[in-house]
């Protein structure tokens, strides 16, 4: 039976998976994202998590036949690494990727790709509808997007195709962006950023509120709790929904997904805060087909099993390539 293998390496931990051509899983491992003190470090703890997978399957490196590696960014595919990753120290400048795993699996069909290009390679394999038009949109601690047009799935010429989190929403500009520019709807609606965003309206609108805004450990997860008994609360929830529902019609406009999959923490804690008012507010956004909103299929494991397909299909996530 042929083996195959997945990669999530996130800002916090990386992952690895075996699977068989089904996609079934065979063998997992996952170990924290070493911070450094080297890029080098990072690509050890990718090539330790994907040897104990492998032993965890039964199923020598050597054996496996093909990888995919969904990732944190940005992305240099021509080098197969990651650069300057904004989720790790500065001192980590370069991850190498692709070369150590080709070399690890003694295999060169090794696929790289950002994370949210991975979600929407696994939303496809994995689905009941296995859409050729579809998107898998992530709202965490950033936010982004993994897009497939007429079975496609559009990656880049640098794999850092799906940065729309960095969409404007606001030309006013009212929040900066981790980024340094002005008005991108992560700086609004990312886990990140909500705090900031509330101490903003808490102190040019003047809104009431018992939320700890001036507290170090302010965070977004206060202001979810909070809803519909603090003011401020409600205030935030609000303008977020209309950021969130201005990116996607966006999206919606550009590429004609008939669904959308919502993934990332802030999004899956929190469904009737935020995929409700999606639903109910898009069409009033939309001149074009209004897509199915909906939670991913995979939770959590959403970029890991993306991998996992794009091994399997080479990059396409439609099962009749696997």
């Amino acid at each position: 039976m042929a083996s195959y293998v997945g990669v999530d390496l996130g800002g916090t931990n990386v992952r690895a998976v075996v699977g068989d051509e089904t996609g079934a899983v065979r063998g997992v491992a996952r170990a924290a994202t070493p911070e450094g003190p080297t890029g080098i470090a990072v690509t050890e703890a990718v090539l330790d998590v994907l040897r104990r997978a492998c032993t965890d399957a039964g199923v020598p490196p050597a054996a496996v036949r093909a990888a995919g590696i969904g990732s944190i960014g940005p992305l240099d595919l021509a080098a197969g690494a990651v650069t300057e990753p904004a989720n790790l120290p500065d001192s980590v400048e370069r991850v190498p990727l692709t070369g150590p795993v080709s070399e690890l699996l003694d295999t060169d069909r090794v696929a790289l790709h950002n994370d949210t290009t991975a979600g929407v390679i696994g939303e496809r394999f994995y689905s009941d509808r296995n859409p050729d038009d579809m998107i898998y949109l992530t709202i965490s601690t950033g936010i982004g997007a993994g897009v497939c047009v007429d079975g496609d799935v559009l990656t880049g010429w640098d794999g850092n195709a799906g940065e729309v989190g960095h969409l404007v929403v606001d030309p006013a500009g009212a929040m900066t962006c981790g980024c340094g520019h002005d008005g991108h709807w992560e700086a609004y609606c990312s886990g990140e950023n909500l705090p900031s965003y509330a101490r903003h309206l808490h102190e040019t609108e003047g809104v009431a509120t018992e939320l700890p805004v001036s507290d170090a450990a302010f965070d977004a997860a206060d202001i979810f709790a909070a809803a519909g008994t603090d003011p401020l609360a409600d205030r935030v929830i609000d303008r977020v929904a209309e950021w969130n529902v201005l990116g996607v019609a966006s999206l919606v406009h550009a590429y004609a997904p008939l669904v959308v999959f919502v993934g990332g923490a802030v999004a899956l804690e929190n469904p009737a805060a935020v995929l409700d008012p999606l639903r109910e507010r898009l069409p009033g956004r939309v001149m074009t087909n209004v897509p199915d909103v909906r939670p991913t299929t995979l939770g959590d494991d959403v970029v890991l099993k993306g991998a996992l397909a794009s091994a399997l299909t080479g990059g396409t996530g439609d099962p009749r390539d696997a």
